[in-house]
């Protein structure tokens, strides 16, 4: 029972520790700067040393000989050129990677040059033409405003006529037209109906006095509207009035044009029927004529207004985008180069740089050399002959030591002739030299299902000490880039195709202590990069860094127990508030 219980007791200090000092995670980043180095890529295998002296010279690049520089029996010497592959594409695409580093290289130092008077004098002469342009935009829109307001005086100064005149024709009692209290509009719907019977003129009639009625409702509460403002209102209140007023024409053009239809309905009725018309309906159809003109173009100059002040409006807006570009034009030529710009164009440069470093190896290719020193004992070439990667162009016998191993499907893909390799040697302690890849299979041997190839490389230095049927090690280097920027492999994060780094913005000042790392509240953002060639620790960035960039080389994340911001105190033993045989409240 006791034991039972001092389990219970021990669980229920553990858990209450662990409720009061919970674990925090925190990272600690470890941080480098990008530098600029060499990586050496490598295919290591191993084999023995050959005691055969005849290797196959193969050519790297494929083309049409233009040029044989030896004869079978021929001693030659180690690099000298064999035969001349027609280089003509590759020696255009050095001069285009030349042309594009020399551009990137001007454009770079455009960016970084100082501005020169005429430059400054531009900058200057467009800023005060750009706040020129502000400040006429912002003079033409009260003088838009003022334009409107007067347009608005014109139209009302016409409508109470055309309002009035249309009351007067529809809703009118011309004795001509019978009087005795009776509607003019009433008067010729009764003529339509009289002599007709395929027509009912009820419904045509009601939609004129109905949008008569409409039209004069809405001129009474904008005349309300107008009668009370006045030309100094805020620029929203005349807008506001604007489209009333618009609104109020184009309903008053609707009434006069549904009067003079109706009224020409009823000409065309009697017409039909060889009966004489009221000599007023040419009148009324006439002088309703003239309402619709002129509502037409009091309509058409208060659009015209709206459309100036909505212009008006429109070009203070451009005005001022412009002059926050002149501006920021000014900024840049005083103070020199957008920092991303500069960054853009240095990036460049060494971008254009690779791609004529490769251009220059893909053009040496275009030699086939002698691997070592030796005698041609057979010449497969004759000028005007295609060849490839795969063709022996000729047979050399050397004297030097060769090294003869295999390497498995996947290594034998970056190997090529031409390659450095260093060799060490089992029986031979201490002993490092090294030598040049000779020749490849073209056609692996299968054994086993395990398919490989047989990698020939020469010694560039002799030693007695080398036997024949010795083992020896291969570190072949498949790729050799020199000056460019290299960031730990640890750095380098890949998802989906796509690299980048982690980078504080801005630089973190504390760098932290060796391996140590350093916290900070502060987030690190991820910089997309391009990645070349890696030997394993380290990797090579093509673009989206600059040397001396900080990165974060690799997180660490360590638990630490958090302290709690009031102390609690457990109690234990009979002395506690439990009384005697209590154990934090828990009865023995």
């Amino acid at each position: 029972m006791s034991g039972f219980l001092t389990v219970v007791v021990i669980g229920v200090g553990y858990f209450g520790y662990k409720y009061f000092n919970p674990v925090v995670a925190q990272t600690s980043y470890v941080l480098s700067n990008v530098a600029t180095g060499t990586i050496v890529a490598v295919v290591s295998g191993s084999g023995q040393v050959s005691a055969s002296d005849q290797v196959d010279i193969k050519p790297k690049a494929s083309g049409e000989i233009t040029s044989i520089l030896v004869k079978e029996g021929q001693v030659v010497s180690s690099g000298q050129v064999v035969a001349y592959i027609d280089a003509t594409d590759a020696q255009k695409a050095v001069r285009n990677a030349q042309t594009d580093l020399q551009t990137a290289q001007l454009n770079l130092q455009k960016l970084q040059a100082p501005a020169d008077t005429l430059t400054l004098t531009q900058a200057q002469n467009n800023l005060a033409s750009a706040k020129d342009s502000v400040t006429n935009a912002q003079d033409a829109l009260p003088n838009a405003y003022d334009a409107a307001y007067t347009q608005i005086d014109s139209t009302f100064l016409d409508l109470p006529n055309i309002v009035t005149g249309i009351n007067t024709i529809v809703l009118g009692t011309d004795r001509a037209l019978g009087g005795s209290g009776q509607w003019n509009i009433d008067y010729y719907a009764n003529a339509i109906n009289t002599n007709t019977n395929s027509l009912n003129a009820s419904t045509a009639r009601q939609q004129v006095v109905d949008s008569y009625n409409i039209a004069k409702a809405a001129y009474d509460k904008a005349l309300v509207n107008y009668q009370s403002a006045n030309r100094n209102e805020s620029q929203a209140s005349i807008d506001a009035l604007l489209a009333q007023t618009d609104h109020v024409i184009s309903l008053t053009s609707t009434a006069a044009k549904n009067a003079s239809n109706f009224i020409q309905l009823y000409k065309d009725t009697l017409t039909a029927k060889n009966l004489t018309t009221a000599p007023l309906a040419d009148t009324h159809i006439s002088t309703l004529g003239g309402y619709i003109s002129k509502t037409n173009s009091e309509q058409s100059s208060i659009e015209s207004a709206q459309n100036s002040v909505k212009n008006a409006a429109q070009s203070i807006d451009s005005a001022q985008r412009s002059l926050a570009e002149s501006q920021a034009s000014y900024d840049k030529t005083l103070g020199g180069p957008d920092s991303l710009d500069l960054r853009s164009a240095q990036i460049s440069v060494q971008q254009k740089q690779d791609a004529l470093t490769d251009a220059q190896n893909t053009l040496a290719d275009y030699s086939i050399r002698a691997p070592f020193a030796g005698t041609i004992a057979k010449l497969n070439l004759n000028k005007g002959d295609t060849v490839s990667s795969g063709t022996t162009a000729a047979t050399i016998i050397t004297k030097q030591d060769i090294a003869q191993l295999s390497l498995n499907e996947i290594d034998a893909t970056k190997v090529k002739a031409g390659q450095k390799a260093t060799l060490t040697f089992d029986a031979i302690d201490g002993l490092s030299i090294t030598g040049e890849v000779a020749s490849i299979d073209s056609i692996g041997t299968v054994t086993q299902g395990v398919v490989s190839y047989e990698v020939k490389i020469a010694f560039d230095t002799q030693d007695a000490r080398i036997k024949p049927g010795m083992t020896v090690n291969a570190d072949i280097q498949t790729d050799v880039r020199q000056n460019v920027l290299v960031v730990p492999s640890s750095a380098v994060k890949t998802s989906n195709g796509s690299s980048s780094v982690l980078m504080f913005d801005p630089p973190l000042s504390n760098t932290g202590a060796g391996t140590t790392g350093v916290t900070t509240t502060q987030t690190p953002t991820s910089q997309p990069v391009t990645v070349g060639i890696t030997d394993g620790t380290n990797t090579e960035i093509t673009s989206g860094l600059l040397s001396g960039d900080q990165i974060v080389a690799r997180t660490t994340t360590t638990s630490t127990t958090a302290t709690p911001a009031a102390a609690s105190t457990i109690r234990t033993g009979g002395a506690a508030r439990g009384g005697a045989g209590t154990v934090g409240g828990i009865r023995l």
